[in-house]
C-alpha cells in the first residue's frame, strides 16, 4: 500500500482525481512530493538528499514497497551515509512521518483551515472544503499515517509513531471542539476524525464529490451535537 506523497501545497487548478488504484486509503492529502523535490534540489548534505529521496519514494510507493537501494539510488548517497544517519530504515520511516506532519499537518491542513475562518464551528466544517479540492487533484493519494499505520507491525516503533500523528491530527479537531462549546468534545473529536478518514477512503474509491458528501453529514453531527453548559451568572 503507497503511502501519501509528501504534504505538497494544494495546486490551483482543479484536476480530475487518479484512479483508485493510483491511489491509498487512509487520509488523502494532497501529494506535497514537490514540496519534498524542492527541498532536494538545494540540499546539500547526506542527511538532507536521504530525507528528501525517502520521503517522495515512501509518499509515493509506502514504506514496504521501497527498499534502501532505491533510496540510495536517488539521493546519490552511499550505503555507509545512510546508516550514518539512521540506524534503520524504521528510523528513516519515523523521520519520514515527523516531516510529513510539519508539510502536511501543520504547513497545509492546520493552516488552510484557520485560514478560512476564525469562528471555531466554521474552520471544523472547512476542513471538508479544504480536502475537496485535494480529493479534485490528479497528485491527491491516500493517507501516509494510516497506510503506514496498517501495513506496519503493530506495537513496532514504527506503528506508534503513525498513531501518534493521527492523534495530533484529532487534537486539532478537540482543539475545535473545546472553543465551540461542544460537550464531550474528546467524543466529538473521535466522530469527527472518523469522518475525515472516511471521506479520503471514499475519494480513494473513486468518489470525487466525497468530503461534500461528508461535509453533509457533519453538518448534521454539528447541529446535532449538545453545547456545554456554561456556568450561570452569579447575581
Amino acid at each position: 500500500m503507497s503511502l501519501i506523497a509528501e504534504f505538497a501545497l494544494p495546486g490551483r487548478a482543479m484536476i480530475p482525481i487518479a484512479r483508485p488504484e493510483h491511489r491509498q486509503a487512509g487520509f488523502a492529502l494532497r501529494k506535497t512530493s514537490d514540496v519534498a523535490k524542492t527541498q532536494s534540489k538545494s540540499a546539500g548534505g547526506p542527511r538532507d538528499r536521504l530525507m528528501a529521496a525517502a520521503y517522495d519514494l515512501f509518499a509515493e510507493q509506502g514504506v514496504s514497497q521501497v527498499g534502501i537501494d532505491s533510496i540510495l539510488a536517488r539521493s546519490g548517497c552511499a550505503k555507509a551515509s545512510l546508516y550514518g544517519h539512521f540506524k534503520s530504515k524504521d528510523d528513516l520511516a519515523i523521520a519520514f512521518l515527523d516531516r510529513r506532519e510539519a508539510l502536511w499537518t501543520r504547513a497545509w491542513l492546520e493552516a488552510e483551515v484557520k485560514a478560512r475562518s476564525t469562528d471555531p464551528e466554521k474552520r471544523l466544517l472547512a476542513i471538508f472544503d479544504v480536502f475537496d479540492g485535494w480529493f479534485r487533484k490528479r497528485s491527491f493519494e491516500g493517507c501516509s499515517f494510516v497506510n503506514v499505520l496498517l501495513e506496519s507491525r503493530p506495537g513496532s516503533a514504527v506503528h506508534r509513531s503513525a498513531s501518534l500523528h493521527l492523534r495530533k491530527i484529532r487534537s486539532i479537531v478537540l482543539a475545535l471542539a473545546q472553543q465551540a462549546g461542544l460537550a464531550e468534545p474528546e467524543k466529538f473529536a473521535q466522530a469527527w476524525h472518523m469522518l475525515m478518514k472516511g471521506s479520503i477512503v471514499s475519494a480513494c474509491e473513486g468518489n470525487r464529490n466525497a468530503a461534500r458528501e461528508a461535509k453533509q453529514a457533519a453538518k448534521l453531527v454539528l447541529s446535532g451535537w449538545q453545547r456545554a453548559r456554561r456556568p450561570s451568572r452569579q447575581r
